[in-house]
């Protein structure tokens, strides 16, 4: 199907100039790369990687989530989205994967990620005979959770480091870059015209960078130490399968597309204005389950949609497929450019973290928009309320599991997957009923307690006349 062609970034299908596009583009790149890079420097450390594995790790991760991103924005057949969304190495798998690198290594959590992957695409074939066991109560609170299990990430970046035990850690210096960062986007994102407003993130990062520079904060060690090319050889980290870490990544697949499912949503709602289509819906799964089962091969682990990247765009508005794009193509260079990735790293924690604490802050919004698109039943409600509880719960005293099986801890240790089990759940075993139904049951239980058992129940919308 033909587009009119179409200069607005407001536009899925617009191709505004590339001078437009860059910044836009680079406020995608710059909230999401320390996510990405992250991961597979975590599971590297765990795993005893060499340096050599270690940059290969990150590499791979930046260049799958490249190419996972482009397939999400540009579908070939039934694999992609065809939504504005960003795509990467997501940190739901963390847990799991130090589980399992930590006993298996990297060859065990390669071999895990297949399975994992081919379960991912099983959803994505019969989500539109499955979608209606993720209504708005159990897609909102999800989206909801993703959001607030965020803050606390954003607010160590402001304090200096995502590892609390880091030199200098929530000092003063740090605190004044990342609160200046916060301070230039919000003014440009609430008081600026125009061009600025939507770039208003990557002004901030601008500022705060120039100004953490001149306060010696910027590091360029890795980019010194990294080469100037690397090409993805299949199978260089090995490959091997062992039950316990398949059945726990299988899991942990399946569980994290229900976090896929509320971003997509979110991104429709928050970006888009619309509701999610079954045909998108799948087509994001199955091009996510194929990323995370062919990246294996090569290195790379599970790739996850970015949260933060939702949030951009509904702050922003801007779902031009070429703008984000453009980020997916540079994330391809980054893989295949390591002086080009390690100078994106270059960019102080507490930068990102007055940057993104904004853009964490719409998710949540957007969770909330999910949820109340149902009715606000004291069911829906309890839905809502239990699985943030527990997830959220759980999530700030990570102690109160110490003592369970690994397994265990890698399921629970993540506060989204205990929000989407728990709201499924009891989406699934709670009896639904309207506020009309709560409605007449109060009604009911009052003639009770004044005994007058007898009377019918009366609708909703009728008064009880008393007889005279």
């Amino acid at each position: 199907m033909k587009h009119n062609q179409s200069k607005s970034v407001f536009d899925y299908y617009g191709k505004p100039s590339f001078g437009k596009a860059l910044p836009l583009s680079f406020q995608h790149i710059l909230a999401m790369i320390m996510g990405a890079v992250t991961p597979p420097l975590i599971v590297a450390g765990v795993a005893g990687a060499t340096a050599q594995e270690t940059m290969l790790l990150v590499q791979i991760a930046l260049f799958f989530s490249g190419v996972s991103t482009l397939l999400q924005l540009y579908p070939v057949g039934r694999l992609g989205a065809g939504m504005p969304t960003i795509f990467g190495v997501g940190f739901a798998y963390v847990p799991s994967l130090i589980a399992i690198g930590s006993v298996y290594g990297i060859p065990g959590i390669l071999g895990a990620q297949i399975a994992g992957g081919i379960a991912m695409i099983i959803v994505g074939i019969f989500i539109k005979q499955i979608r209606h066991l993720f209504p708005p109560v159990v897609a909102g609170t999800v989206v909801l959770v993703i959001g607030l299990s965020l803050y606390d990430i954003a607010i160590k970046y402001m304090a200096g480091s995502g590892n609390t035990a880091a030199e200098g850690f929530g000092s003063g210096q740090n605190w004044l870059v990342g609160l200046t960062t916060l301070a230039v986007v919000l003014c440009c994102s609430q008081f600026a015209k125009g061009y600025f407003r939507l770039a208003a993130i990557i002004v901030g990062i601008l500022v705060g960078y120039t100004l953490s520079f001149f306060f010696g904060m910027v590091d360029f060690t890795r980019l010194a130490e990294a080469p100037w090319v690397m090409i993805p050889t299949p199978f260089a980290m090995g490959i091997e399968f062992h039950t316990s870490a398949v059945i726990s990544m299988v899991v942990i697949c399946i569980v994290n597309s229900v976090q896929t499912i509320g971003d997509l949503s979110a991104t429709a709602i928050g970006g888009m204005g619309r509701e999610m289509k079954d045909k998108e819906l799948s087509g994001g799964l199955l091009g996510n389950g194929l990323c995370t089962l062919v990246g294996a091969f090569f290195g790379g682990l599970p790739t996850a949609s970015f949260s933060q990247n939702v949030g951009i765009v509904a702050m922003t508005k801007v779902i031009s497929r070429y703008v984000l794009g453009i980020a997916a193509v540079f994330l391809i260079l980054a893989g295949l450019l390591p002086k080009f990735g390690a100078a994106m790293t270059t960019i102080p924690y507490p930068v990102l973290g007055g940057a993104t604490i904004i853009v964490f802050g719409m998710i949540t919004m957007t969770g909330i928009q999910l949820l109340v698109k149902d009715e606000l039943s004291s069911r829906n409600i309890t839905i809502a309320a239990l699985s943030v509880a527990l997830a959220m719960g759980i999530n700030t005293v990570p102690e109160a599991i110490a003592l369970l099986p690994d397994t265990a801890r890698m399921l629970i240790g993540s506060p989204v997957i205990v929000a989407a089990t728990v709201a499924f759940t009891l989406n699934m075993v709670l009896p639904k009923k309207s506020l009309k139904d709560e409605a007449r049951e109060r009604e009911q239980i009052e003639r009770e307690m004044n005994g007058d058992t007898e009377s019918e129940p009366c609708d909703g919308n009728m008064k009880i006349e008393a007889s005279n």
